[in-house]
């Protein structure tokens, strides 16, 4: 019994010993394990926090500013309701004239005054004033600004050189890496949060360029136009837009990349305006039906619907049916890869394009114009041909008809059909001349007075040569035919039909 005592200091030693050893082990294992996050941002902040301005705006309205721009979710998304922009009019009722007062972000990217923003910040402002972290205040000028990125640079006159930031290369940015954002959350003024890169590419159909990069940083209303910086203090990205229900965080913000912004920012800094390439084509997506109908592995490229007339391609470098999978060394993967790389092409630049064309795939060449200039052409008004019929009114009850293919019923295109339907001249192909309800060509929104151009790349001139089109695609084991159709004034579309 005497050695009991002992027994149990014996179990008490060696458990300390133990806990001893274990706790160094520990301590050992922890020092060797990279930092989990920046142990502060403290220095990094103190030395950019000059650059990061405050943004109030003055607007004379009319009426509540619910017109304001505002990105959007994908149509049918489950977090559509859920979406806000960060700036909005706020206060007055009715139509009364008023003044509205809103705050906003940016940040000094040139000593001599250059500050980047959000184009939606500065809007139809009638006044624009920047306020720095030291208090003081300048009135500036609108330089130039982008819808379809969101963006605008202002200049202000300041009398000694102002701290600048630098653009960093948002493209090294990888997910899961640490972010900072600074800005103006609510108009409380200079504000600083820390989370990191949640998602890049992130499409929410603001623009057609949409590859946003997404955070978990708290963002706010009041941040938009402010920097995103990396570790290093270089801006990666603008911030854009938050998903959220009730415009305050919940950790999904949206920012510009840099590789997207700095070559918009430089251009409305030299010129006042953007400067991108234009191919002159119209495009449309490849979906799993077309793909399928052309024997394609799996849905990729962007197809070529139209050609747009006084554009870049005027020796038929590029057709419509056309499958473009490569730009300039870029590879496409959907129209949007398409859209962005030919906009941030230099205008006037030769480039190669990869297509498809009937299933084999050739390289053209193409020089690039100017879509400024292109986009008056693409929305001009189409020449009209064919007098005192609306779109969709019947033919006269004398034109027979054929029997009926896929939903439709078809007749030959002549002078009289023509005038009937309002169809251009210029307008080759088979005429619908009524579709039936519910049918496979209903579900596809073929109407009477459409023109099928093609079936499955082949011309078609008689319905006829529709019928016996579509009995080659059925006996070659296709499910779906494409059909290019067009219009009365010509404008092409890509449609698949279900031929089961």
């Amino acid at each position: 019994m005497s050695t009991r005592p002992e027994f149990f200091r014996g179990l008490v030693l060696a458990a300390a010993t133990a806990l001893l050893l274990t706790n160094t082990a520990l301590a050992e294992t922890a020092t060797s394990l990279p930092a989990a996050g920046p142990p502060s941002v403290a220095d990094l902040a103190e030395g950019l926090l000059d650059a990061v301005v405050n943004i109030s705006i003055s607007q004379n309205v009319k009426s509540d500013d619910d017109n304001a721009p505002m990105p959007q979710v994908p149509e049918g998304s489950p977090h559509q309701e859920f979406f806000d922009e960060f700036f909005k009019g706020q206060g007055g009722e009715g139509n009364r004239p008023r003044t509205v007062n809103s705050l906003g972000s940016g940040f000094v990217i040139d000593p001599t005054g250059f500050i980047v923003t959000n184009n939606h910040v500065i809007q139809d402002a009638d006044d624009i004033e920047i306020n720095f972290s030291d208090g003081s205040k300048l009135k500036a000028k609108l330089v130039g600004m982008d819808t379809k990125t969101d963006l605008a640079v202002l200049k202000v006159e300041p009398k000694k050189p102002l701290k600048a930031v630098s653009f960093g290369d948002s493209r090294k940015i990888r997910i899961g890496d640490w972010v900072m954002v600074v800005g103006n959350p609510f108009g409380l003024g200079v504000s600083v949060s820390v989370g990191v890169v949640s998602a890049r590419g992130r499409n929410i159909n603001a623009g057609p360029y949409d590859s946003f990069i997404q955070t978990d940083a708290a963002i706010n209303r009041g941040n938009s136009g402010g920097p995103l910086f990396n570790m290093r203090g270089e801006v990666i990205g603008i911030n854009t837009a938050i998903l959220s229900q009730t415009g305050m965080s919940v950790g999904i913000g949206f920012a510009v990349p840099t590789e997207l912004a700095m070559n918009v920012v430089n251009q409305l800094k030299e010129f006042g305006e953007t400067r991108r390439g234009w191919l002159g084509v119209r495009i449309q997506p490849v979906t799993d039906d077309i793909a399928e109908s052309l024997k394609m592995e799996r849905p990729r490229g962007a197809l070529v619907s139209g050609i747009i007339e006084g554009g870049p391609i005027t020796k038929g470098e590029i057709k419509a049916g056309d499958i473009i999978i490569r730009f300039d060394g870029t590879d496409v993967a959907e129209i949007r890869d398409l859209m962005r790389a030919v906009g941030e092409s230099p205008v006037g630049k030769m480039v190669d394009v990869i297509i498809i064309r009937d299933g084999k795939e050739q390289t053209v060449r193409v020089t690039l114009g100017r879509l400024e200039d292109g986009e008056q052409l693409a929305n001009a008004p189409a020449k009209e041909n064919g007098e005192g019929a609306k779109p969709n009114e019947p033919p006269a009850a004398q034109l027979p008809a054929s029997d009926v293919v896929l939903g439709m019923k078809l007749a030959v295109l002549d002078a009289d059909r023509r005038k009937s339907f309002g169809i251009a001249d210029s307008v080759e192909g088979v005429v619908v001349t009524e579709v039936q309800p519910n049918s496979a060509a209903a579900e596809r929104r073929v109407a009477a007075g459409d023109v099928i151009v093609e079936i499955g790349q082949e011309a078609m001139a008689t319905p006829d040569d529709v019928s016996t089109r579509v009995e080659e695609l059925k006996n070659d084991g296709r499910r779906n035919a494409l059909l290019m159709i067009a219009n009365k004034t010509g404008e092409l579309r890509f449609v698949t039909v279900q031929m089961e």
